[in-house]
């Protein structure tokens, strides 16, 4: 058997030959071959196809799938393109299978404060409430200072705010949700935030095989649109097995699992508990509380480890996202980082 020594080039590199030093492991013997020097014009094309990824391929049709909001038509471009090794990572991650998960692996993942991730989080309702309260307050007192009848009626008119926003919770909670969720986008991380979240169920989604036809970063229409026929038709019918179930799971958990990853408290998990919620409500076999905790636990451990492996292409997803990239542009995003 033979084996690649050493390789030692002529001392003059313009001769149009180079020597090969091969080793003889059975007879013990080493010897030369003198082969063609490749030119340098010859070894950029050799470094340039190497590096490359995959041909050049053409997406207009996933294009075109994606502005046709045509689900089993962007699934198959995809496949498409993945067949001739440009969509490396789209369904890279086909099979999942649910465990017995516990908080300590949550944890050992590194997911902060993990006992209370199915907490809502009331921060941005708290400091929306004490704001109002406090500046009606503060407003009231001053306007207390004021000459004649208008020190009297003013800072009850001032006060009655905060009672008007109750009242319009109560009555109307989605406005004062609005109303909150415009408030929150003064936190300094807000936006990270949403854009990591948002991120995490586009790139989970893609690696499980979910076509993405669209998302939004706006103030109260959060999202990111997964649609499969398929599953829909389950979902609708109440049909849900477990295996899909599963899928879904850990795409609807993979924004708490991006959050837990990065910061201490998590802020966002209210609509993602509500979708898996609604999943395991059109699933068979029923689940009992126990195992329902357990899939919650299981499929954001499963999430957090997926974004963690594939830090680098999550980091570029949200990039793309927060400079409002389209779909199209978010999926070669996810390509090259990878």
């Amino acid at each position: 058997m033979l084996y690649v020594n050493s390789m030692a080039s002529l001392s003059n590199s313009k001769l149009p030959f180079q020597y090969f030093h091969y080793y003889n492991k059975h007879s013990s013997k080493c010897f030369k071959v003198l082969t063609p020097r490749k030119s340098e014009l010859q070894l950029q094309i050799i470094r340039a196809s190497s590096s490359a990824a995959a041909p050049d391929v053409d997406l207009n049709t996933l294009e075109s799938a994606i502005s046709k909001k045509d689900s089993e038509a962007v699934k198959e471009a995809l496949n498409q393109l993945s067949e001739v090794g440009w969509a490396k990572k789209w369904s890279s991650q086909p099979y999942v299978s649910r465990r017995t998960t516990s908080l300590r692996e949550l944890t050992s993942l590194g997911i902060k404060n993990a006992e209370n991730l199915a907490i809502p989080s009331v921060r941005n309702d708290a400091a929306f409430l004490f704001t109002v309260v406090g500046t009606t307050g503060f407003l009231g007192v001053l306007a207390g200072q004021l000459p004649g009848d208008w020190g009297f009626f003013t800072p009850y008119l001032i006060g009655s705010i905060s009672l008007v926003v109750l009242a319009v919770g109560s009555i109307s909670p989605g406005l004062l949700q609005a109303a909150i969720g415009g408030f929150s986008s003064f936190f300094p991380d807000y936006q990270e935030r949403i854009a990591r979240h948002e991120a995490a169920h586009f790139l989970i989604g893609y690696l499980l095989g979910l076509p993405i036809l669209g998302y939004s970063l706006d103030i109260g229409k959060e999202h990111v649109n997964l649609i499969d026929e398929k599953l829909e038709k389950l979902i609708y019918s109440g049909q849900l097995d477990a295996k899909e179930l599963d899928r879904l799971a850990v795409v609807a958990m993979a924004g708490l699992a991006a959050e837990g990853l990065k910061y201490d408290k998590v802020v966002g998990q209210s609509a993602d508990l509500f979708t898996l919620q609604r999943f395991i409500n059109r699933s068979q076999p029923k689940l009992s509380n126990d195992q329902q905790q357990n899939l919650t636990r299981w499929a954001v451990l499963f999430a957090g480890s997926l974004l963690k492996n594939n830090k680098v292409i999550h980091e570029a997803l949200i990039s793309a996202m927060s400079k409002k990239a389209t779909v199209l542009e978010c999926i070669q995003a996810i390509e090259n980082a990878a």
